[in-house]
């Protein structure tokens, strides 16, 4: 079978990779066309042009490439059609995504389309599913919760199980390394301080996050502070260390992020998917997080939710703690991390709701990847396009 797949940020291209695997596995004839980055190059893709390209974030961003991005769009919808592949699979990045699929599909009425991760509806904006299912077929869903959504808006439906249960989480001797590497005692406290990879959230929610630590050292002396970092901003985050009489130990590369998680104790968090990576690392947090005031009346306005960390989503629990919009200020969230230190019950009630969110995201079972790849290969011989 001949599959076009496109992905237009480093999360999409890691789930393209192993999609790619997975129909490997299963077809070993699958040939592959599209745009994505390193994950699918190893799988065999030859990239159109570089997947850097598409990804950009916010209307500033976006403008000065936009007849660029316009271009791409229709040389690409145009490679779709030319290939005839049995079918697109389109992997997040639905600004540019959709927009292709929607001109393939008027150069090819029978073309059909797949969509890896689906559109957070539950959250809000609940009218993207059925602008989607104008041009899509099929979803391919990471959360459990999902499908009867899309199903309701006109598509068929999987849940694929979430990328998370596949990380690799550091064992115990890691764990020990990483502390006894960076001068951390045993039985010290280690909190990890977590305020976003977008230079926007880090400006805005790392000062508060700096001062609600702080103000939690003043009354546990002996917590340690370990902040995990990206490219991007990490000089943010240095100059934010500095204040510190103790300097917090920042890290950037992959090996240390991965065995910090797996030491730490607790958790301040950006409200995000890092909330999965703390689930998977058994960490219990405290979930802050907050937008421009314009922005942040928009999406109260617009929020469909009344919690929108995944941990208490998936678990059906409000066990993480959140300060969210005007309520993210450093006095409640260093009390909430306070009582998960002093209170038991709390972090077990956490634990409990973290360990239930990897079972139902699929912890223990068959790799999304592999579990992904079935589900397009049932799609496409279900039945012909509805529509």
């Amino acid at each position: 079978m001949k599959f076009f797949l496109i992905a237009g940020e480093p999360s999409g291209d890691n789930l393209g990779g192993a999609l790619m695997a997975g129909l490997k596995r299963l077809d070993p004839s699958a040939e592959f066309l599209g745009i994505g980055g390193p994950a699918m190059a190893t799988e065999g893709l030859r990239s159109r042009f570089g997947m850097e390209e598409l990804s950009l974030m916010g209307i500033w961003e976006v403008l000065p490439k936009y007849r660029a991005l316009k271009a791409r769009i229709a040389e690409t919808a145009r490679a779709v059609a030319d290939a005839r592949p049995d079918a697109l699979i389109t992997i997040d990045s639905p600004d540019f995504c959709l927009r292709v699929a929607r001109q393939a599909r008027m150069m090819n009425p029978d073309l059909r389309t797949i969509h890896y991760v689906a559109p957070s509806v539950w959250a809000w904006r609940s009218g993207r599913a059925k602008k989607m299912a104008e041009v899509i077929d099929h979803v391919l869903a990471i959360l459990p919760f999902e499908p009867p959504l899309m199903q309701a808006a006109g598509m068929s439906c999987d849940f694929v199980g979430h990328p998370i249960v596949a990380e690799t989480i550091a064992e115990e001797a890691e764990a020990a390394g990483f502390r006894a590497a960076k001068g951390i005692a045993p039985d010290a406290p280690l909190i990890l301080c977590l305020p976003g990879s977008r230079r926007t959230e880090v400006g805005r929610l790392g000062p508060r996050f700096d001062e609600a630590l702080m103000r939690l050292r003043d009354r546990v002396p002996e917590i340690r502070v370990v902040i995990p970092t990206v490219q991007g901003v990490s000089g943010l985050v240095h100059e934010m260390a500095k204040r510190w009489p103790t300097v917090p130990v920042v890290v950037e590369s992959p090996e240390e992020r991965r065995a910090a998680f797996a030491a730490a104790d607790l958790a301040l968090a950006a409200s995000g998917t890092v909330s999965l990576d703390l689930a998977a690392n058994d960490v219990p947090m405290v979930i802050g997080y907050d937008v421009a005031p314009l922005s942040r009346f928009i999406i109260g306005l617009l929020l469909r939710t009344d919690t929108v960390t995944l941990v208490n989503l998936v678990s059906e629990t409000r066990a993480v703690p959140e300060y969210l919009g005007r309520n993210c200020q450093p006095g409640p969230m260093s009390q909430a991390l306070y009582r998960l230190i002093e209170n038991p019950e709390e972090r077990a009630a956490q634990r409990a709701a973290m360990a239930l969110t990897m079972q139902r995201l699929g912890r223990g079972g068959e790799a999304p990847g592999l579990r992904a790849a079935r589900s397009v290969l049932a799609a496409i011989s279900s039945a012909p396009r509805p529509r």
